[in-house]
């Protein structure tokens, strides 16, 4: 099951709970604040973490993913570029926005890897990297059931912005045509700040961009 949790920082942003409905075990998805809130939905419905996942590395997306990492004592894992971001206040927003963030030391995955679990084999989610809003951005694909989330590449009904450090417009429309929109229609999409949509919802807006659906991302 996913759990979408708003959580309100400097604005607002989706932060995901995917939890095994078997296992009670998951993952945490994009924790950009409110960390004790966080907390406490976890220890009240008895979820164990395993891994805290970042689409990519603006503040907003990561600013409580370093407190719940070592209250939890479980890894984080981001794209390989990730460093560029969450390392300098600069590329990652914070030191516009209030108190700058740097966070270090996450596991680092690369396009197409396997995130897998011996708690629920079956549910393995895959890396794909689409870069186009940062240089770091990632979607997190489970196939079993049937959903991807796309952090600020896609949103319902619009797309990324492409003018923080590092954005690329076409690299972006690139990415959701090559990518994500390739992948199968009943896919279920959560983004970092709009409601849930889907592939074939998603579609009909690219139709001009038809183009980039077969080409190389």
């Amino acid at each position: 099951m996913v759990i979408t949790v708003p959580v309100k920082g400097y604005f607002e942003e989706n932060t995901f709970f995917w939890i095994d409905d078997e296992t009670g075990r998951g993952y945490l998805i994009d924790p950009g604040w409110e960390e004790d809130r966080l907390l406490r939905m976890i220890r009240y419905n008895g979820w164990t973490i395993e891994k805290i996942l970042l689409t990519h590395g603006h503040f907003d997306h990561m600013g409580a993913a370093d407190g719940i990492r070592k209250t939890l004592h479980i890894p984080i894992l981001a794209h390989s570029r990730c460093s560029d971001y969450l390392e300098s206040p600069k590329w990652n927003l914070s030191v516009f926005c209030g108190e700058p963030i740097v966070l270090k030391d996450v596991q680092t995955v690369e396009d197409g890897d396997l995130i897998e679990s011996d708690s629920f084999p079956d549910a393995a989610f895959r890396v794909i990297y689409t870069p186009g809003h940062t240089t770091d951005s990632v979607c997190f694909y489970c196939e079993r059931d049937g959903l991807c989330f796309t952090g600020d590449t896609i949103f319902r009904g619009a797309i990324g912005n492409d003018r923080f450090p590092g954005g690329d417009r076409r690299q972006m429309i690139r990415s959701i045509c090559g990518k994500i929109l390739t992948l199968p229609d009943e896919t279920k999409l959560y983004s970092g700040h709009t409601g849930e949509t889907d592939v074939r919802t998603e579609k009909p807006g690219f139709a001009p961009y038809g183009g980039f659906l077969t080409a190389d991302p």
